[in-house]
């Protein structure tokens, strides 16, 4: 689908940038299935794949890009800018990075009142991690016991900024011993060590047991976005992290070491695949842009435009022991990295 997009954009119908999360395919998606129906989902910009697992059709992110009137904000924005509150629980993208935390640690605070335990997940980056906000989101969501999980795409630039120039720790799972939380490491390549990472701390939530960081490492294999051509990345580190490429990782894990694919059926899928894909993208492509006097519509909160309802139960209040199990001493231990 970004292969698609960057199309696309080379032949003038994007509007704006295309924000890519090439080499971190496996991330995006596979910690989205460790999500049930009713869970909320917070995705950045690179997390396209997320939005796919959730119910969004490439169409959907396609005529995001390409401001179009049947686009899920109706042409009024454009990249990864959108979400879906009343059937897929997914919260927008903030571009302030960070943001996200404490918006998502909220909605896990809002079940709560309810009288339900959810998972709710969101992402940041290895820069956006050493926001102020990111602290704060995080932090409340220790001491309040929320269901948060957190992963940390660490993709080792910050745009041009190299990780060894963003912080000193060598692992910024070890952040998560400062909010009394459990740490886990996951190689961000690998879909099954996401996978297996999310679900944990997913269940963890679930249970009440409060928020999880997970840091997945992998490497982005474009610049910040398809205007950076990414000159100041060492040609060697891309070349090693093509080897580690998510998507041949997992194709070859499911035909030739688990055989639970034959060729021919891998073959099949693939060109299912990009049947829809070329689907979607003539559906986009021929969609109409939005009228001019649209533009007017929907910029101010109109009655009954968009009524929130509580989606559990009706709130209920609470006292500080209604928080979840909380232990007295919060166990203090070292990250654990997944191998």
């Amino acid at each position: 689908m970004e292969t698609a997009l960057e199309n696309l954009y080379k032949q003038g119908q994007v509007v704006g940038g295309v924000y890519f999360g090439l080499g971190q395919e496996a991330c995006s998606c596979a910690s989205a299935y460790a999500l049930r129906k009713d869970e909320w989902l917070g995705p950045m910009i690179r997390n396209q794949g997320a939005l796919l697992v959730r119910g969004f059709s490439p169409a959907d992110i396609m005529m995001q890009y390409m401001a179009k009137s049947g686009s899920p904000t109706k042409g009024r924005d454009a990249s990864s800018h959108f979400g879906d509150i009343e059937k897929r629980n997914v919260v927008s993208p903030i571009s302030t990075l960070g943001d996200l935390i404490p918006v998502l640690a909220g909605v896990a605070l809002g079940a709560r009142l309810q009288g339900k335990h959810i998972a709710v997940m969101t992402y940041i980056g290895d820069g956006g991690q050493s926001t102020g906000v990111t602290y704060e989101g995080l932090n409340f969501a220790a001491v309040q016991n929320l269901g948060l999980v957190l992963i940390v795409e660490n993709n080792l630039w910050g745009y041009s900024t190299p990780a060894d120039m963003q912080f000193r720790v060598k692992d910024l799972a070890e952040r998560s011993i400062a909010y009394g939380i459990p740490g886990v490491i996951v190689d961000g390549t690998d879909a099954c060590q996401v996978y297996d990472a999310c679900h944990e701390a997913c269940e963890r939530a679930r249970r009440g047991e409060g928020p999880t960081l997970i840091e997945a490492k992998m490497m982005r294999m474009k610049g910040h976005a398809i205007h950076d051509a990414a000159e100041y990345v060492p040609k060697p580190l891309f070349e090693y992290w093509k080897r580690r490429d998510p998507i041949a990782r997992l194709e070859d894990y499911l035909v030739n070491k688990k055989r639970w694919l034959t060729p021919a059926e891998n073959e099949k899928l693939i060109a299912g695949v990009e049947r829809q894909l070329e689907a979607d993208r003539e559906l986009a492509m021929n969609s109409p842009m939005p009228t001019p006097e649209s533009a007017a519509g929907g910029v101010y909160c109109e009655p009954g435009c968009h009524e929130i309802k509580p989606k559990y139960a009706m709130p209920k209040s609470v006292t500080i022991g209604d928080r979840g199990e909380k232990p007295s001493a919060p166990k203090r231990s070292a990250a654990v990295h997944m191998k």
